[in-house]
């Protein structure tokens, strides 16, 4: 299965799954359109994945309505709290730039917000929110009515400008949303193994053509990217 099928069951709700590269990660994530999660496919995420389940956003839209880095707001309450600067994420091994997490969020109208049905309601209200045809202060005021932090909900930005300065999960995912045409937010989960590690790449191979499940690579992705971003100069 090759990389128009791949974008063209994203445009439908149905998962994918993106490798990224065999000198970083060397890990899969099961990855849905955010816009169309439901409780069924986060099921499948957490028996079929078994990582953690998150939600990606763009950088600059992140920036924009004030939905910071994690691991900013901690450097910014260092001073109160000196061991969040000692903790702070300057070695990641396979990565040299921060950490992509955001804040965690449930909706407002949820119970606990770890169940199946509350993560998916606070996810596709999330995504209906920020991508909303509305300015800054309205969509702002929403997500502050809407939505408490934190919450059961991971969200993750992806840097300024996608696969420039990182290439992550949340950069490659985020890419395909743009690339599929659909709203700009995966929801993602790595791929666990029984072993207690990722599960190898072969071995998701397997699982994708037994399930019929597109599987890309961050390679196929970041070819396709430059391509439709020479064509889509406003991204």
């Amino acid at each position: 299965m090759g990389f128009d099928k791949a974008l063209d069951d994203i445009r439908v709700g149905k998962p994918i799954l993106v490798y990224d590269f065999d000198d970083r990660e060397r890990e899969t994530d099961f990855t849905v359109a955010s816009q169309f999660i439901t409780p069924e496919l986060l099921c499948m995420m957490r028996k079929d994945a078994g990582g953690l389940i998150c939600t990606t956003m763009p950088g600059d839209l992140a920036s924009e309505l004030g939905l910071p880095f994690l691991s900013d707001v901690f450097w910014d309450d260092s001073e109160k709290y000196p061991l969040l600067r000692a903790m702070a994420p300057t070695d990641i091994p396979y990565d040299r730039t921060k950490s992509s997490f955001g804040i965690t969020i449930n909706h407002r109208d949820t119970y606990t917000g770890i169940t199946d049905r509350d993560r998916a309601l606070t996810i596709t209200r999330f995504t209906d929110t920020i991508f909303a045809d509305s300015p800054k202060d309205v969509i702002c005021e929403e997500l502050g009515r809407n939505f408490r932090a934190p919450g059961h909900v991971h969200l993750l930005n992806t840097t300024d400008r996608i696969l420039e300065s990182r290439k992550g999960h949340t950069e490659l995912c985020t890419a395909m949303m743009y690339m599929a045409g659909v709203k700009p937010s995966a929801t993602i989960c790595e791929m666990m193994g029984d072993d207690g590690l990722s599960k190898p790449r072969t071995e998701v191979e397997r699982y994708a053509e037994s399930h019929g499940i597109p599987m890309v690579t961050g390679d196929e992705v970041i070819d396709h990217w430059k391509d439709f971003l020479s064509k889509n100069r406003e991204i």
